[in-house]
């Protein structure tokens, strides 16, 4: 009996070598329009699908395989019986390797240049059939979804014992994993470009690597998705599960940052961060917040790092470096320091609709991505003493910041540097008194400084102890039931405050 192998591919990498090795393993090869075209152009024998199932190509390709004789070749159980006299009796010969890959419609979901009808057109429905009829059928087929998957199958199949029932598992597996992420893409795109309510949460996303552990040794962890297209570590040691965590808090901060910023992160909160006339100015300024947490940080910078800069950084040990760019001098000076990891940031990671998932028992918590920004404050000031332009700089400075600080924050800015941070306590009084306690600890003078708060004094004792100590400005949210006491207290103390009307908790 002969050997069929069926071949319909919208991606043509590696094409002709796998279909010349079919052949010389005693395929004979049946396809559709263009793959038959590249084929032919190529000099490999094929049959068209259209001559095969004795019926036409029809509604501009939309149905072609979509016929009993390729599915019925494809789902028969080659030892059944009943099967294989329904087989004899309708002409329908076994279908052994189906090679399949799908419309691109992942490439053109997100595209405004391409109209919805276009995007229509780009969802396969004749592909992801064929693919679930032959990983279903596994036991007699073998089906390939990716060219990246020809070399060892091909390798495989002209070995002496041929293909494996465990290949074949593995590429069934394979296959419905392909499926069930195309049909994630359309059925999300569905709901955002009809404005409809999501009916579930639906995430597909590779698996890119498993890590060496989680947070703490007996833990297993995994990056899925595209990660280290974002991300470049091009020197050191593998990032851990932390270190990811905490490059990302840094990422995120000095991108909402002005130009020239710094910032050192250790445990996802800034210990450092600071703005400067160039970026060693920004990290001497940033390292000088509070160099003892410094020790094993994370620095993050949004500029290139250049040899001069690079020379700081080797001073202090440093877990991660991570930069848009660094200069050759740079690099020659970083990698002088063999496990600290060299980050290059290959994407800025700015997705607007983006969605942070956290499980709960029984399923999933999600939100938007805060994606607010101190350009569209719209401040208020509240009380009598008003804010020159230097300190609102210093506000909109340290509010940044705040954001990026587990609650309850309270963040002191001077220069456009931290100089004091009091984060995750249970009370805001309590941020407020560590904020003052780190910046006395390390020099800083509270006196003139700027104040952030994620969140609403609830009462007056926040803004007076910060006043007492020189804190001279505060922006807060506001939308407290006790928020004239507030203003009351700060007026009574001659400083400035200015409400955000955001509110910026990070749990």
């Amino acid at each position: 009996m002969k050997k069929l192998a069926l071949i319909s591919v919208s991606d043509k990498s590696g094409l002709v070598p796998f279909a010349e090795n079919l052949i010389k393993a005693g395929y004979e090869i049946i396809s559709t329009g263009n793959t038959a075209r590249t084929l032919k152009q190529n000099f490999i024998d094929c049959a068209e699908i259209s001559s095969f199932t004795d019926s036409p190509e029809i509604f501009s390709g939309r149905v072609k395989t979509l016929h009993p004789r390729v599915f019925g070749g494809i789902l028969m159980r080659r030892d059944n019986e009943k099967d294989l006299k329904e087989a004899e009796d309708n002409d329908i010969i076994p279908i052994d390797i189906v090679c399949v890959n799908l419309y691109p419609f992942p490439k053109v979901v997100n595209r405004s240049d391409i109209k919805l009808e276009a995007k229509i057109e780009n969802i396969d429905i004749g592909g992801p059939s064929l693919i679930r009829a032959s990983a279903k059928n596994y036991n007699y087929i073998s089906v390939l979804t990716d060219p990246s998957q020809y070399d060892l199958f091909i390798s495989e199949l002209m070995s002496e014992s041929g293909i494996t029932p465990e290949t074949r598992k593995k590429l069934a597996a394979d296959a419905f994993d392909h499926t069930a992420m195309y049909d994630t893409l359309i059925a999300n795109f569905f709901e955002k470009e009809f404005e409809l309510s999501p009916t579930a949460l639906r995430i597909h996303s590779a698996h890119s690597r498993t890590l060496r552990y989680g947070e703490n040794p007996h833990q297993k962890a995994a990056i899925y998705g595209s990660f280290d297209q974002k991300f470049k570590v091009f020197h050191g040691k593998e990032l851990s599960y932390n270190n990811i965590i905490d490059l990302v808090a840094a990422v995120d901060i000095v991108q909402e940052l002005p130009a020239n910023s710094c910032a050192i992160i250790k445990h996802t909160n800034p210990c450092g961060a600071a703005t400067g006339k160039d970026l060693i100015e920004a990290y001497e300024k940033a390292l000088s917040s509070d160099p003892v947490s410094a020790f094993g940080g994370i620095v993050s910078v949004n500029g290139e790092i250049n040899a001069e800069l690079a020379e700081k950084l080797n001073e202090i040990f440093l877990e991660i470096i991570v930069a848009p760019s660094f200069s050759d001098e740079a690099v020659e000076l970083l990698m002088k320091k063999k496990n600290r990891r060299l980050v290059k940031i290959t994407d800025d990671g700015s997705v607007k609709d983006e969605v942070m998932v956290k499980n709960i028992p029984g399923g999933f918590i999600v939100q938007d991505k805060d994606n607010s920004r101190a350009g569209d404050l719209k401040l208020t000031t509240v009380t009598n003493k008003k804010c020159p332009e230097s300190v609102m700089k210093d506000l909109k400075f340290a509010w940044i910041i705040c954001k990026h600080v587990k609650s309850n924050a309270i963040v002191l800015v001077k220069d456009r540097k931290i100089i004091g941070v009091g984060a995750g306590q249970m009370s805001r009084l309590d941020s407020a008194k560590i904020a003052i306690s780190k910046a006395k600890e390390f020099g800083h003078n509270v006196k003139g400084s700027a104040a952030a708060s994620d969140a609403y004094f609830p009462f007056p004792d926040g803004i007076e102890t910060l006043a007492d100590e020189g804190v001279n400005s505060v922006v807060q949210p506001g939308g407290s039931v006790r928020d004239q006491l507030v203003i009351d207290a700060a007026n009574g103390r001659n400083i400035s405050m200015v409400f955000s009307g955001i509110r910026n908790f990070k749990h």
